[in-house]
């Protein structure tokens, strides 16, 4: 084949364009892959960043119930604490009463026993 010919020069413009084609493709190729790759690898950090803030806003919602439940305990506690106090005070002057009582009865007996010399 001579180098002068027309027909082999266009042949090798030809063959020079099919190698351009093909090298444009693989490279073409490799850019959907890569931008394939690279929106898959951006969803999973995003998806990553969106999981823990909502972790975050679930622990911070959590943390808020549990503080409510936490001072609701603590003022039915308060007031369970003085209504107990209350009833003991109760009980106190009751039994005080009773025990009074108790003991006038009981001294009136005695002293009946002992006017009538029993003992």
């Amino acid at each position: 084949m001579e180098k002068n010919n027309p027909g082999n020069d266009a042949f090798d413009a030809i063959e020079k364009i099919k190698k351009a084609e093909e090298k444009a493709q693989k490279i073409i190729q490799e850019a959907r892959e890569n931008t394939a790759s690279q929106i898959v690898q951006d969803a999973y950090e995003d998806a990553e960043k969106i999981k823990t803030q909502l972790l975050t806003d679930a622990k911070d919602k959590a943390d808020g119930i549990k503080k409510e439940i936490i001072d609701r305990a603590e003022i039915e506690r308060k007031r369970i604490e003085k209504e107990s106090a209350g009833e003991i005070s109760d009980l106190r002057k009751k039994t005080r009463s009773r025990i009074s009582d108790a003991v006038e009865k009981t001294r009136k007996k005695v002293e009946e026993s002992y006017q009538k010399g029993a003992l």
